[in-house]
């Protein structure tokens, strides 16, 4: 029998999942939130896993996608390719800007590199996810951060509470490192994001400012904002005081 969200012992679910593998997670999240559960992608370097994971237990899953004007074509066709075999659920969520009208009221006169890279982020972003989190009103979602992926994601717990979104995030691969990832994917025939052949080990939008190639695969975000002082474009920062911050 599913607990109320408010009861649930988050201290023990995370003791719990520490030692769970990804489906297990996932499929308690399915039967404690039912029709509340979603997730997002930002159909990035190994989302298939996640994608894959989550569409075998919920079928149907809403599936909220950003698009913010900006992704590099390989990102789009990657997504339709996974949405087709899959046969996913993806709601795209897309940015209220204009994206050259956006360049021109913000002062970027190279669409290569972003001045204001938080600006950016926020306006075209947060803003859609935000208003899709609102719109779609979640009970728990789930996403797809790992512990691996850097120094800002270390402090995680597989569920918490996001105050910002009102409801419960959720991180079944959390713990799994590159090595876990590359042996799914080839377990189940599925494929990196197209760009991840050409040195890019993660990919967020196109501009040189924000996804470039890495040198070190063992430092997966080292191309995202590199040399920028940022490390996350905000949608995973879950409490109310780093929604204010963003």
């Amino acid at each position: 029998m599913p607990q109320p969200a408010e009861l649930l012992d988050l201290p023990a679910l995370n003791d719990l999942f520490e030692r769970s593998e990804p489906q297990k997670v996932i499929e308690w999240a399915a039967a404690q939130f039912g029709g509340g559960l979603l997730m997002s992608s930002s159909f990035g370097i190994d989302s298939a896993v996640l994608l894959h994971m989550a569409s075998q237990a919920v079928p149907e899953i809403p599936i909220i996608f950003v698009d913010t004007g900006y992704h590099f074509p390989e990102t789009i066709q990657f997504m339709n390719s996974l949405r087709e075999r899959l046969k996913l659920n993806v709601r795209i969520y897309r940015t209220k800007n204009d994206p050259a009208e956006y360049l021109k009221q913000a002062g970027e006169t190279d669409p290569t590199w972003r001045k204001n890279i938080d600006a950016c982020c926020a306006a075209n972003k947060n803003e859609p996810f935000d208003r899709a989190m609102r719109e779609l009103a979640p009970k728990a979602w789930l996403r797809g951060v790992r512990r691996h992926q850097g120094p800002s994601r270390q402090s995680i717990h597989f569920i918490e509470l996001a105050e910002r979104y009102n409801c419960h995030a959720i991180s079944p691969l959390l713990k799994w490192t590159g090595r876990e990832i590359y042996h799914y994917l080839k377990a189940h025939d599925l494929s990196y994001h197209p760009l991840y052949e050409k040195g890019y080990f993660s990919v967020g939008c196109n501009p040189l400012s924000c996804t470039r190639q890495a040198d070190n695969e063992d430092d997966p975000r080292a191309g995202r904002w590199a040399g920028q002082g940022k490390v996350e474009c905000g949608i995973n920062m879950i409490n109310s005081l780093d929604s204010a911050e963003l």
